[in-house]
């Protein structure tokens, strides 16, 4: 199960962190700062610690989605039959860390209020659906889809 794991957590949070660096760029903001608001989640003093701050924020990235990618192989381990149809168990996984990620963890932590704005609300969609539902769940397919004699 280590090795799905860990090749779920190398692409999407690669096709995720890519992706949130090309919007940061986009919107004329710095890549920098974008990751240390990320290792601000659990160290708030990571947005005054420079190049070591930003660092921490990939690790701090990389770490949530390698929990979400441990979670999602649970769910398919317990439920099987979800990789029969792997694009739509990774449409309903990126649903829902997408609802655990920006209707609860985000606001307790960061008092953001509801609703987003329709931009980040669509960029949020399509990051958690295309960039770490759908490739986490072509991955667990790949090495958890129970063989057939």
């Amino acid at each position: 199960m280590l090795k799905p794991i860990a090749v779920a957590t190398a692409v999407s949070g690669t096709l995720d962190i890519l992706f949130a660096m090309i919007l940061t760029v986009w919107f004329g903001r710095e890549i920098g700062n974008m990751l240390r608001f990320v290792a601000s989640g659990p160290f708030p003093a990571a947005t005054e610690m420079g190049a070591s701050g930003a660092i921490l924020g990939v690790v701090v990235h990389f770490a949530l989605m390698a929990i979400m990618a441990a979670v999602f192989m649970l769910i398919v381990c317990e439920r099987p039959r979800l990789l029969e149809s792997p694009i739509l168990a990774g449409i309903g996984y990126g649903l829902l860390t997408y609802a655990v990620m920006n209707l609860i963890a985000v606001p307790i932590r960061f008092g953001t209020p509801l609703p987003p704005k329709p931009i980040s609300i669509a960029t949020q969609l399509f990051a958690h659906i295309c960039l770490v539902g759908i490739p986490m769940a072509l991955v667990a397919a790949r090495y958890l889809r129970p063989k057939h004699a």
